[in-house]
């Protein structure tokens, strides 16, 4: 990561929400994790894919972020997320109710309750190699959309982290030789993503979310993953995987959203960032 990275100060009155799936923390704080999190400084961190297996003790994430919280898996540096934040929450769950494997959710979702809204920060189940944990990801799928859902009835949700969907063909390079071949761009995954978005016509109440980038930049192909392999960021074959949804309710208070593409070399992926106006 370049030593020397600079963004522009948020704008006034807003809170900044940062995601970043990093790879592991331990490998991406030899490659310059911490220039990242300082120039951006935003007040709420999503960290995706920690690989801990202890809560760290990174003087520069303790020093910034007084609240901060780890799902740990306990399989060994594997997955993991957290949230690290500024400002202090209601109340924190790190539990997907009605999930009959509760390992299988850990390391995989942090919710914090603000006085105005949840986030959500996750870390999906991938669909894995041949599809071969599809199933897995249906039935997480199944679980989430519903906790989503009562969430939004209580107070309006930001949900971010790596999603580990590609929602539609714009959002990766090449969608047709990957449809329904490759984890992330199959029917169910991005069904269920669409229903999040739009709920079925029989659930009568149901909110809708927006996909925040998608809707700021309605034609771009911007993407937040590129494979180590085959060169993949030098030749634009990506992924946009990492992302903000939000309650409709909540999409006017959002005053940015960008990938920041500038930012590589600590991980395959990006991170992305969303202000929005007011406290959380």
């Amino acid at each position: 990561l370049p030593v020397r990275v600079a963004f522009a100060p948020k704008a006034p009155g807003t809170v900044r929400l940062a995601t970043w799936n990093i790879c592991g923390l331990a490998a991406a704080q030899k490659k310059g994790f911490k220039y990242y999190v300082e120039a951006e400084d935003p007040d709420v961190l999503v960290l995706t894919e920690t690989k801990v297996n202890n809560e760290p003790v990174d003087p520069a994430l303790t020093s910034r972020f007084p609240y901060r919280y780890w799902s740990i898996s306990d399989k060994k540096t594997y997955s993991g997320t957290a949230v690290l934040s500024k400002i202090e929450p209601v109340s924190v769950n790190y539990t997907l109710p009605g999930h009959p494997d509760p390992k299988a959710v850990k390391g995989r979702i942090v919710t914090l309750e603000f006085a105005s809204c949840y986030l959500v920060g996750t870390y999906v189940v991938n669909a894995g190699t041949g599809l071969k944990t599809l199933d897995a990801k249906k039935e997480w799928n199944a679980h989430f959309e519903a906790y989503i859902r009562e969430l939004d009835k209580t107070k309006p949700v930001i949900w971010t982290g790596d999603l580990n969907v590609a929602p539609t063909e714009l959002d990766l390079a090449n969608p047709k030789t990957n449809w329904n071949k490759t984890p992330g761009y199959t029917e169910a995954e991005t069904s269920s993503f669409a229903r999040v978005l739009n709920a079925a016509e029989d659930d009568a109440g149901a909110g809708k979310f927006v996909d925040v980038w998608r809707e700021r930049h309605p034609g771009l192909r911007h993407y937040t993953y590129f494979s180590y392999r085959f060169n993949c960021r030098e030749k634009g074959l990506g992924w946009r995987l990492d992302m903000f949804v939000v309650s409709a309710r909540l999409a006017e208070r959002v005053k940015l959203c960008e990938i920041r593409s500038e930012i590589y070399g600590a991980s395959d992926h990006c991170p992305v960032v969303m202000e929005l106006e007011g406290a959380l």
